[in-house]
C-alpha cells in the first residue's frame, strides 16, 4: 500500500511492497529535476537532501536520460551517463538511482531474495515496447531472478480519468496485452486509457504475482504531482529514488 511520510519536513510517498528497498516518490515539496530557472536553487537543495539521507556522493546519485525507449541498462559504479535507457537496474550499494515524471508511469522492481532493484520509465511508448517485462527478463537472465520473487510499486501516473489518447496509441496499447478488457473508456466520443493497469496486466503475463499500484492521478492530484498536460508541458518532475540496503 502506497502512503505519504514527511522527510526532513516533506512530503514523500512510499509503499510497504518494496519493505527493504531504500525508496522514494518525490512530489511538489521535493523536486529534484527541473529546467525552470526559478527552480535551479530549489532542486539543487533537494538533491542536497537525498544525497545526505541516502549516503551517496553527486556522482552516485545517477539517472538516465529518458527518451521514451524501451531500453533497459544496468547502472555501473564509475559511469553516470545512460544516454538511451528509460530503465536502470541497481545492483551495487554505492550509487542511488533516480528516474523523472510529469504524467508517465514509474515502476520499481524489487527483488528481495537477490537485493536488486530497477527503476522504470513507462510513458505510452515505452508501455507499448513493453519495458516493464524486458526489465523483469534482464533481471532473470544476468542477475538470477526469481519471477516469484518479484515486487513491483506501479507509482503516480496520469489516470484513465484524464489520460485523452488518439485512436493509434489506443490500437498499439491495447495490442500490447493478451487481455485488453477493462483497459479503457469512451467517454463523449474520445478514448481514454489506463497505463497504470496495462503496465499490470502485463507484469502479470510473465507471472508477476506482488504488484501495488498507486491511486494518486497526476493530473487530478496535480497539487501533489506535476502534471506535463495539465500545466500546459512543465519541465518540472517528480522523481523516483531508489538504493540499496547492505544486508
Amino acid at each position: 500500500m502506497f502512503y505519504l511520510e514527511k522527510l526532513n519536513g516533506k512530503t514523500v510517498m512510499k509503499t510497504d511492497i518494496l519493505d527493504g528497498l531504500t525508496h522514494y516518490f518525490t512530489t511538489r515539496e521535493c523536486p529534484i529535476k527541473s529546467r525552470e530557472p526559478e527552480m535551479i536553487d530549489i532542486t539543487m537543495e533537494n538533491r542536497k537532501m537525498f544525497r545526505e539521507v541516502l549516503g551517496v556522493s553527486e556522482e552516485n546519485l545517477i539517472y538516465p536520460e529518458q527518451r521514451h525507449t524501451d531500453t533497459v541498462d544496468v547502472a555501473e559504479i564509475g559511469k553516470t551517463f545512460y544516454p538511451e535507457a528509460d530503465a536502470l537496474i541497481l545492483t551495487n550499494y554505492e550509487q542511488a538511482v533516480f528516474l523523472n515524471f510529469a504524467d508517465c508511469t514509474p515502476l520499481v522492481a524489487y527483488d528481495k531474495k537477490q537485493n536488486i532493484a530497477a527503476v522504470i520509465h513507462a510513458g505510452w511508448k515505452g508501455t507499448v515496447g513493453k519495458i516493464g517485462i524486458k526489465t523483469i527478463l534482464k533481471m532473470q537472465d544476468e542477475f538470477g531472478t526469481k519471477v516469484d520473487d518479484i515486487r513491483v510499486a506501479i507509482g503516480p501516473a496520469i489516470s484513465v480519468c484524464c489520460y485523452e489518447v488518439k485512436e493509434d496509441v489506443f490500437n498499439m496499447s491495447m495490442i500490447s496485452v493478451a487481455n485488453n478488457q477493462g483497459l479503457y473508456e469512451i467517454r463523449n466520443g474520445k478514448i481514454y486509457v489506463n497505463l497504470k493497469e496495462i503496465n499490470k496486466r502485463q507484469l502479470e503475463e510473465i507471472g508477476v504475482k506482488h504488484i501495488d499500484i498507486c491511486p494518486y492521478c497526476t493530473s487530478c492530484n496535480n497539487d501533489l504531482f506535476f502534471s506535463y498536460r495539465k500545466e500546459g508541458e512543465t519541465t518540472n518532475r517528480h522523481s523516483v529514488i531508489v538504493k540499496l540496503e547492505e544486508k
